[in-house]
């Protein structure tokens, strides 16, 4: 299932997105605050490779974010998955090739990922694990609309409802 924005275009990831991603991953400060396989090549691969081909349900999963300006260009993904890939909760999370940082493209393709999970999916609740030393993805999700609830496992956990949703965006987003 393929999104589009007034910029952009989303698309499931899939195996042509890999050297992108690997590439995007070695940027300076684009995993600074996430924890992964990040500094052995061949572990980080094979964690992208499952992550690319794991099956997290209808509606859920990974999309590859591209400007409608240069589809052929990757700007990075956006996700909508069970919380760190098993659950219980659904999460959102974004990862973006710094040199498309402070454009609004991760605001945008949240945007209408929020718009598919509460109007389409009639998902209850939608949270983002952050780092809280992570300014840039905590304001984001802060401009999303979501609020921080709890903080665990080093994380700041922010969450929406479908209602808060409604409250922030109104009916028009369906």
């Amino acid at each position: 299932m393929n999104f589009e924005t007034e910029r952009l275009i989303l698309r499931p990831r899939t195996m042509d997105d890999l050297d992108a991603c690997l590439a995007m991953d070695k940027a300076p400060g684009v995993v600074d605050f996430i924890v992964g396989p990040w500094q052995d090549p061949n572990a980080h691969e094979a964690f992208v490779k499952a992550r690319i081909n794991q099956d997290y349900g209808v509606g859920l999963g990974y999309w590859s974010i591209f400007a409608k300006q240069a589809p052929d260009h990757f700007i990075g993904w956006i996700l909508l998955i069970p919380e760190d890939g098993v659950g219980p909760d659904i999460e959102i999370g974004w990862r973006l090739h710094p040199d498309h940082w402070g454009k609004g493209f991760a605001f945008e393709a949240a945007r209408s990922l929020l718009d598919h999970a509460f109007a389409h999916m009639e998902l209850p609740c939608i949270i983002a694990a952050i780092d809280p030393r992570n300014e840039p993805s905590k304001k984001l999700a802060e401009r999303l609309g979501m609020v921080c609830d709890v903080s665990r496992d080093g994380y700041a956990f922010y969450q929406m409802t479908g209602d808060d949703y409604e409250r922030i965006w109104g009916s028009s987003a369906k």
